[in-house]
């Protein structure tokens, strides 16, 4: 094993475990707790307003609960998470991985850029999934009416349609529908009561893209993204062979930058000429964070792919940035 990918092993890992009002957040949570799978998780709740409730819907199992309070979700609750997750970091060993629970009114993006922007965080904890749980009954109403919710959906690496019981098979159709037309590349899982493996929510390092081209292996190929509505795209493209990096760096770090605001997610795997690992990147708006993860397999073709998740893109810039990348 490399060095990057051991200290990358190394990292607690963390889930961001969001979602909008009502959809079911607690009651997965209260199942992680209860389920009887031999881990112990650190939970940190993000409240909205002055008086935390949720905290005291949380099943006080062994795991202790911290609360981030009167989230305006931005610069209060990024330095609240930074100051419980330091001091968690520093009780390292008490617990095997972190679930940051925030509150349905929130955009997941600060709380996930905390892992790449505080270095303390970054060195010590990793993103393992951005999880989102989606009403069925109500998913479609609130995608009109409340960015947040929309931005979940687009944020998410897994997807809990909840509440699937309460609706008809073809409505359940067309609003996952709506879902893989927001994010094309979350895995879906249609459930009652949040019921689902706790495998396929947790520690499912899915900012390793692999884990997501094992479930959806053309994700990433042209012509794989939905067309929807002007406000959220999905633009993906690939090359058939490494990029240089000498190339790939700037471009992919001036892209963010500049157009870092309507960037909601960013991935990628890419190879570089005669590195045997691959290159391995994701971000959050203008928040970048790439690294060497793991060989590619001598079976495997070596094709470079990006996809971008956001607003206002300009697909063909965007395709014709990266085939100018090719080594």
């Amino acid at each position: 094993m490399s060095e990057t990918s051991n200290a990358t092993s190394q990292k607690i890992p963390v889930t961001v475990l969001t979602g909008y009002l009502g959809a079911g957040k607690t009651t997965l949570l209260n199942r992680i707790l209860t389920e009887n799978h031999g881990k112990r998780y650190a939970v940190i709740v993000n409240e909205f307003g002055e008086i935390g409730i949720d905290n005291d819907l949380v099943i006080g199992a062994d795991e202790e609960v911290f609360e981030m309070n009167n989230g305006c979700v931005c610069c209060t609750v990024r330095g609240d998470l930074i100051r419980i997750m330091d001091g968690l970091v520093k009780r390292r060993g008490k617990f095997d991985a972190i679930i940051v629970e925030t509150t349905g009114l929130a955009d997941p993006a600060p709380v996930a850029q905390t892992f790449f922007i505080d270095e303390d965080v970054g060195g010590a904890a990793r993103l393992d999934a951005v999880v989102t749980v989606a009403d069925a009954k109500w998913l479609a109403d609130r995608l009109k009416d409340a960015p947040e919710a929309k931005n979940q959906i687009a944020f998410a690496d897994v997807i809990l349609l909840n509440k699937a019981d309460l609706v008809e098979p073809a409505d359940l159709d067309r609003v996952e529908g709506l879902i893989r037309s927001i994010n094309p590349y979350a895995k879906v899982h249609r459930t009652s009561r949040c019921a689902v493996p706790l495998d396929q929510v947790l520690d499912r390092n899915a900012f390793d893209l692999s884990r997501i081209l094992d479930i959806e292996p053309d994700f990433l190929e042209e012509g794989h993204h939905h067309h929807h509505d002007d406000e959220m795209q999905s633009v993906s493209a690939k090359i058939d062979g490494p990029v240089d990096p000498e190339k790939f760096m700037p471009w992919i770090s001036t892209l963010t930058q500049v157009q870092g605001p309507d960037i909601l997610r960013c991935k990628g795997i890419v190879a570089f000429p005669d590195e045997p690992q691959r290159f391995v990147f994701q971000g959050v708006h203008q928040i970048l964070d790439g690294d060497l993860q793991g060989p590619w397999k001598d079976d495997e073709a070596r094709v470079s792919r990006v996809v971008f998740i956001g607003r206002k893109l300009d697909p063909q810039a965007i395709r014709a940035g990266f085939l100018d990348c090719a080594a």
